[in-house]
């Protein structure tokens, strides 16, 4: 005989007490697979502290890190991008622009600065890839461009930071052109004796690896980082074989002289004005 009636019995009632954690205190590194406090990645120069991987940070953020504070002038703010050839893929070219900056806040893929790096007078480009891949269209080879005449107008070393996935194709062949007009304005540095120093960050392809990245009196490349013209998958694809371990790797491009430098984020302000003023970066305020 039954002691008591299960089915009568009173329903106890579980609470749900799964406790909702903020979104945005924690990032994966993408190399070791680690869950880290975005605060801790932030104070390390947004460099993972398990295994050293540098993650991609914005134009604005690198300029702080590198310019000394309060140094900084902006220049050529006001450009910004077109739709020349009325391009529409899977939507507007136009309407690329404007998500483009709404999520960036910038203008177009670059910021163009003047200041100075440990109280050396320097002109930068740097790529934001967080703006459509840091493709490189005209108004991207506009700045670079002016960024080289201002090195040569004022006799500052000029610096860019590539982070791009290569030309726009939404602008055909007015960002093919940037190649050329870029790397013309190069020459022209070079003649004068103004130093040109390239800092290749991951990840740098295409249009801009074919141009002015691969242009600098001295290559750095961050610990890495990603650099060629076309992706590994695309030439295996090509040629039909494996490619060496590593291959693109900044550290690859090293051992095979393609790059001169591999510098850690954190040593990168003081090795860039080491290079600058051995290499005779005087500079004006002209």
């Amino acid at each position: 005989m039954a002691w008591f009636n299960i089915s009568k019995a009173p329903k106890l009632k579980v609470e749900d007490k799964k406790v909702k954690m903020p979104s945005g205190l924690w990032v994966k590194c993408k190399s070791c697979g680690e869950i880290i406090y975005k605060k801790e990645v932030e104070k390390n120069l947004h460099v993972c502290p398990k295994c050293n991987y540098h993650f991609r940070i914005s134009a604005r953020k690198r300029i702080e890190m590198v310019f000394d504070e309060g140094s900084c002038t902006y220049l050529s703010e006001d450009l910004e991008a077109t739709n020349p050839l009325s391009f529409r893929d899977t939507k507007k070219y136009s309407d690329r622009l404007k998500d483009a900056k709404k999520k960036t806040e910038s203008k177009d893929a670059i910021e163009l600065v003047e200041g100075t790096i440990n109280s050396v007078p320097a002109v930068a480009a740097i790529f934001n890839f967080e703006f459509m891949g840091g493709s490189m269209g005209s108004v991207v080879g506009e700045k670079i461009t002016r960024a080289i005449e201002r090195g040569l107008e004022t006799k500052k070393g000029v610096i860019i930071f590539s982070s791009s996935g290569g030309a726009r194709m939404q602008e055909g062949i007015f960002s093919l052109m940037q190649m050329a007009k870029s790397s013309a304005a190069l020459a022209r540095l070079k003649k004068a004796g103004i130093p040109y120093l390239s800092v290749l960050t991951d990840p740098t392809y295409g249009g801009v690896t074919a141009s002015f990245a691969m242009l600098g009196d001295v290559i750095l490349a961050e610990p890495k980082s990603m650099i060629g013209f076309a992706g590994p998958r695309v030439i295996e694809q090509t040629i039909g074989q494996a490619l060496p371990e590593g291959f693109q790797r900044a550290e690859y491009l090293l051992e095979h002289g393609m790059v001169d430098i591999i510098e850690e984020r954190k040593d990168l302000k003081e090795t860039l004005s080491k290079l600058l003023t051995m290499l005779g970066s005087k500079g004006s305020n002209s």
